[in-house]
């Protein structure tokens, strides 16, 4: 491991950490200003000049799922895990300015006729699922318990309802044959051009402080729009394709290939359980089949991210843990963001 000595910056004085659990305007052009004037104080160099290239990838960082009653706050078991989360991360971001070359942070995208959504589906009696509380099996679709709503078929399929209702079969049958998890039906939620699809305000400031002083334009991928799919990770979607056999959707091939170029890629964000370790599976799919030895590139911040924990409802710790387990065994790393970077990233 290389031991040269990498600066920690100290946390500019506007970072407030009470403040990262609420929703608020980020001054940019007083932030613009201090950018500015750090890089020149710090003498922190443009990305463009770094020898070794570090994407930090902050998945799912919105309002939706950040902030206490928004519409999927992720509290893990302590009930505040996704605001303890970014505070550590925009500490973390801070504290290393100088080295992250490129933020990427991805965005759940969503409008209201979508697969995962209650109004997707009704019963018999007219009732949409209620949203968490319900899981659509298979047997659920075979058995007509649950079916597409005919209303949204104007919208998504040209008025076509078999189509649409032959889709919904299909889809739950090969989440069924992928051994994925069953669809579950969430409340509406990172509704595009709404308060909780946005960044949350502190994490946006430090992405767009660091885009400053560091030269680095924000990487924002865009995720979850396709109606007839869910897309947990921003690499690909659950399913590609449609009853026909034609595809719907495809993976994210240009950012994968882009991710595999930087010397290493550090992940964090919401939530452990789903996302974040959605996207890790099939990150780690796409190394398995270029090169293993790539996964060592991989550094997860386990003190970034929560699971999705619903008091007396859902507890998704296990599963979340597992998960990293996994791919710490599959060759990634697993770190805190409080640990010197130059320990387990060679600079």
């Amino acid at each position: 491991m290389n031991t040269k000595t990498i600066t920690q910056f100290p946390i500019p004085n506007f970072f407030d950490r009470a403040k990262v659990g609420e929703v608020w305007r980020v001054p940019y052009q007083d932030r613009a200003v201090q950018a500015e004037t750090w890089a020149k104080q710090q003498r922190i160099l443009p990305a463009a000049k770094d020898k070794t290239r570090i994407c930090l990838m902050a998945i799912d960082v919105q309002n939706t799922f950040c902030i206490p009653n928004y519409e999927l706050f992720v509290g893990g078991r302590s009930g505040m895990g996704a605001v303890d989360d970014n505070i550590r991360l925009c500490e973390f971001i801070y504290r290393n300015l100088g080295v992250i070359t490129e933020i990427a942070p991805t965005m759940d995208t969503h409008t209201a006729m979508q697969i995962f959504h209650p109004t997707f589906w009704i019963n018999d009696n007219g009732e949409h699922p209620i949203p968490i509380a319900t899981i659509i099996t298979l047997d659920d679709v075979k058995q007509g318990k649950w079916k597409v709503n005919p209303a949204v078929s104007y919208s998504l399929a040209r008025g076509n309802y078999m189509a649409i209702q032959r889709h919904a079969l299909h889809y739950v049958q090969k989440l069924s044959d992928n051994g994925k998890y069953p669809l579950i039906i969430w409340c509406y939620h990172s509704m595009l051009g709404g308060i909780g699809h946005a960044l949350v305000s502190a994490v946006e400031e430090a992405m767009f402080f660091h885009n400053l002083v560091r030269h680095s334009q924000t990487n924002f991928e865009i995720k979850g729009g396709n109606p007839l799919t869910e897309n947990y990770s921003v690499l690909r979607p659950e399913v590609m394709d449609g009853s026909d056999g034609r595809p719907i959707a495809q993976k994210n091939a240009r950012f994968i290939q882009k991710l595999l170029e930087f010397d290493a890629v550090i992940i964090a964000g919401q939530a452990k359980s789903h996302c974040v370790a959605w996207t890790i599976d099939d990150l780690l799919s796409e190394i398995m089949a270029q090169d293993p030895k790539l996964a060592k590139k991989v550094y997860l911040l386990e003190d970034c991210t929560s699971p999705v924990v619903v008091p007396g409802v859902v507890d998704f710790t296990p599963q979340a843990d597992a998960a990293f387990q996994r791919f710490a065994d599959a060759g990634m790393h697993l770190i805190k963001s409080t640990d010197p970077i130059q320990n387990w990233i060679s600079i």
